[in-house]
């Protein structure tokens, strides 16, 4: 998941994208790279001070198998993160491999354990070292949209950045999709900034629309995914959806 924009539900479809698919039966893994550590929190997990998170991973102080957790959704892993990642963005750039690190270590881990058939990276609100991290060890990105009027602001910058990712340190990532969240359907702008996404990105555009739904603001709060605190609330029926999008689209 990435978008330099914060508050646009990078953090929430990470989240119950990945606990669709791992109530659907599969295997997912799901990597915390905020400091913010909301990935985490969202799905019952939280590290207490000197527990490893996934900056010791970063650092290379902490093989990944070490740091990874279950979450309060069956088949749903975690590797969180904590406060100690504000730092990171200091510490990284003096390591070799610095674009490389969560990619190396991924890779490491998935060799020893082949299980998941999913991995989903929540990246911080920005296109600095970690974001790049993120986009490096993925194979496809989502771009998160929030339905108002500067949606499409920054967007280019991030369209951009991923080119240039693609051309330079990881050939084969690719864009899955934008989706478009917190979408109110009641209203013209809504329906105006849905059109403008589709007109510019014909081929990029998930069908499924995720709308904005209170249910979805409050299930972060119990440490659970929406499917959880509401399976029968829009939000929940939404990220089903867009599971099933993805799955599709391979």
């Amino acid at each position: 998941m990435a978008n330099q924009k914060g508050g646009v539900g990078k953090t929430t479809t990470a989240i119950n994208l990945a606990a669709s698919l791992a109530q659907a039966g599969e295997r997912v893994l799901l990597i915390d790279m905020d400091s913010q550590a909301n990935a985490s929190h969202g799905v019952g997990v939280r590290v207490a001070h000197g527990e490893p998170s996934i900056l010791e991973v970063l650092m290379g102080e902490e093989s990944l198998e070490h740091v990874v957790r279950p979450s309060a959704v069956t088949q749903l892993d975690v590797v969180p993160s904590s406060p100690e990642m504000a730092g990171a963005s200091v510490l990284l750039p003096d390591l070799p491999r610095r674009e490389y690190r969560l990619r190396d270590a991924l890779a490491s881990f998935l060799e020893l354990d082949a299980s998941y058939r999913y991995v989903f990276i929540d990246s911080p609100p920005s296109l600095g070292l970690l974001t790049v991290n993120s986009l490096v060890a993925a194979d496809q990105v989502i771009i998160p949209v929030q339905a108002e009027y500067y949606a499409l602001e920054g967007l280019a910058q991030l369209l951009s950045t991923i080119a240039t990712i693609k051309e330079r340190l990881n050939p084969a990532l690719r864009i899955a999709g934008l989706v478009l969240t917190m979408v109110d359907a009641r209203t013209s702008l809504a329906r105006q900034v849905e059109q403008e996404i589709r007109t510019h990105f014909p081929n990029l555009s998930f069908k499924t629309v995720v709308p904005r739904n209170v249910r979805l603001a409050e299930a972060p709060s119990h440490g659970v995914p929406v499917s959880m605190f509401d399976p029968h609330c829009a939000g929940s029926d939404a990220y089903f959806d867009l599971a099933l999008e993805v799955v599709k689209h391979g």
